[in-house]
């Protein structure tokens, strides 16, 4: 085998190693990325239920309130607990009956 040949190869198993540690790491990086905290929707949810409130939709609109409510005390609950994806579910489920409650309360208030 000829010297420059020699030199290569060890070169060339040395960039597959470290291919071979990239590849694992960068899929797990993936997945991991994918169960981020939902700090976005639970704002949002806060948000949408705090406006709902505002609108007296508790009064006026209580069934889509109350479970406006509680979707979001189970998406708090599901954040606590680490169930990230849960928590985001929760969370934009809250958001859009707190949406639907304010609606209802604007449309029924006098």
């Amino acid at each position: 085998m000829p010297f420059a040949t020699r030199k290569a190869l060890p070169m060339i198993q040395l960039r597959f190693r470290y291919l071979m540690l990239l590849v694992p790491g960068a899929v797990l990086g993936a997945v991991l990325g994918c169960t981020s905290i939902p700090t976005q929707e639970m704002s949002d949810a806060r948000q949408a239920v705090q406006a709902a409130r505002e609108a007296n939709a508790g009064e006026l609109a209580p069934e889509p309130m109350e479970g406006a409510e509680a979707l979001l005390n189970r998406a708090k609950q599901a954040l606590d607990a680490g169930a990230y994806e849960q928590a985001r579910e929760e969370a934009l489920a809250a958001r859009r009956e707190a949406i639907k409650a304010r609606g209802e309360a604007l449309k029924s208030a006098p």
